[in-house]
């Protein structure tokens, strides 16, 4: 009778545990049209909170990859999950000009004797649910992970060896060019004035045009930066990685000081935010090591020598 008990009790345990959404989450999402390459591959890791859920997407879709924090709500009954206002790349976008549609993620927790399945749609606010087309998505719980005692620390070890997106032989080629001029991510543009600005270092340089350079500082983690100059924003979704991003920028001289910031998008599997930037005026090269955080952007001032005047 007592055996018998045991085995009652482990199975409604184990039955128990099977029915959480709560975990480390894996698989793909597509978009609702005819074009079926237009799919994301997705993690999503969520934790229990007083009230509410929380948790980090991850998502990589064509070059870019993303790191969210995320918020929202699981009815235990009705095994549904709501998380709000989720930045999704726009799937008709292009390279350096890439658009967030801001969607909710709405999905239904399904239990196997083969497994758990979170299976759902990313859905558009009302205002742009014209353009924004819904995605849907099918994410497998990965139960080894999810047993441990901290999934947030799961995903960290499990990502160092497998994470999504990994450096590539392509990502030892010299440099990956970008054209300086603004561009547009009205999410970005929004966030970085909701963060404060910290300067790391004040560079004299000797010329009016210089290289910069932006390599990971230390180990490829999964760094995603956007950068500013002169709080224009020109470039966003960059991976930080052994492989240079390349940028050729000029002062504007009627300005005391010229100004970049890094707008941290992740932290990476291992935070801060870090980067360094290599400057080349031509005569000299400036090492600066960045580092920013969800709530601080790192900021560079370069200033102009004065010029020489031979009498």
């Amino acid at each position: 009778m007592n055996k018998f008990l045991v085995i009652i009790f482990l199975f409604l345990s184990l039955h128990s545990t099977a029915q959480s959404v709560f975990g480390y989450w894996y698989g793909n999402a597509n978009v609702k049209t005819n074009n079926s390459a237009n799919n994301y591959l997705v993690e999503l890791v969520l934790n229990p909170e007083k009230g509410y859920v929380s948790g980090v997407l991850n998502y990589f879709f064509k070059n870019t990859y993303r790191s969210l924090q995320v918020k929202g709500n699981y009815d235990t009954k009705t095994r549904r999950l709501h998380l709000y206002e989720i930045p999704v790349t726009y799937f008709g976008s292009v390279t350096n000009m890439e658009v967030d549609c801001i969607m909710n993620m709405i999905g239904s927790l399904r239990v196997t004797q083969t497994g758990s399945n979170l299976i759902g749609s990313f859905i558009s606010l009302p205002a742009t649910k014209y353009i924004c087309a819904e995605i849907n998505f099918n994410l497998n719980l990965n139960a080894d992970i999810s047993k441990k005692d901290s999934v947030m620390l799961a995903i960290k070890n499990y990502k160092e060896t497998n994470q999504m997106w990994k450096p590539t032989l392509a990502d030892t080629l010299p440099a990956q060019n970008i054209i300086t001029r603004k561009v547009i991510n009205y999410v970005i543009e929004k966030e970085v004035n909701e963060r404060d600005y910290v300067v790391i270092d004040d560079v004299l340089v000797e010329s009016d045009t210089l290289k910069m350079d932006f390599y990971d500082n230390g180990e490829v983690d999964g760094d995603s930066i956007s950068i500013f100059y002169n709080k224009k924003l020109i470039a966003f979704h960059q991976k930080l990685s052994t492989r240079s991003i390349h940028f050729e920028i000029v002062l504007d001289t009627l300005l005391q000081s010229n100004e970049v910031t890094m707008f941290a998008e992740n932290l990476g599997s291992i935070p801060p935010n870090t980067a360094l930037m290599i400057i080349d005026d031509g005569k000299n090269k400036y090492n600066v090591r960045m580092a920013s955080s969800l709530d601080k952007n790192a900021i560079l001032r370069i200033k102009r020598k004065p010029k020489l005047v031979l009498k």
